[in-house]
């Protein structure tokens, strides 16, 4: 296959955190695994010149002939039903191939974030990466993002439903109301 078209080094402006798969590759549609992070930009975010990259990226692999069909890197956020995304909004999905190794991760001082508790979907952060075009035997074609490295730049609300603590969730059970031992459940 031809060598595909790509942009140099670019960097985002500030995202919020989701679906972080930075610290162990994980397995999408039978490829192979790789790191992946999608960055939630706010309404009203100007991606201007991150879309005109994108776009000269597609120019440069397929010149006029660019596919109708071609998949944008620019997600709309209302198709997605996650915490943190908005109707009006756009999303990257960035990722990077086992094979070329994890991507940096540092905090805000440039220290590397090696407890996976510090880096979570609801923070946020800015990433270096870049465009590359992409065509499948299929029929497929696309520009996607490339990552490369992500500093979290502020710690923000955590998403999903499991993040309460159990404290929370719990009040005391008095001793006497305490069970001895396990109570069979609706299925025993």
């Amino acid at each position: 296959m031809a060598k595909m078209a790509r942009s140099g080094k670019l960097f985002t402006p500030v995202f919020r955190v989701s679906f972080p798969h930075v610290f162990k590759a994980r397995t999408f549609k039978n490829n192979e695994p790789e790191y992946a992070i999608s960055m939630i930009f706010p309404v009203g975010d100007d991606l201007a010149e991150l879309k005109a990259e994108a776009e000269a990226v597609a120019v440069a692999q397929w010149g006029d002939g660019i596919p109708k069909k071609l998949k944008s890197p620019f997600l709309d956020q209302r198709d997605e039903e996650y915490d943190g995304y908005e109707d009006g909004g756009l999303f990257i999905r960035a990722g990077r191939k086992e094979s070329m190794g994890k991507p940096g991760l540092v905090d805000a001082d440039v220290q590397p974030i090696i407890d996976p508790t510090e880096f979570y979907a609801g923070c946020y952060a800015i990433a270096s990466f870049n465009f590359y075009a992409w065509a499948h035997d299929e029929g497929g074609t696309g520009i996607s993002a490339g990552l490369m490295n992500i500093q979290k730049v502020k710690d923000g609300e955590p998403f999903g439903a499991g993040n309460s603590k159990p404290e929370d969730d719990f009040a005391a059970i008095e001793s006497d109301e305490k069970p001895t031992k396990a109570t069979p459940g609706f299925l025993s």
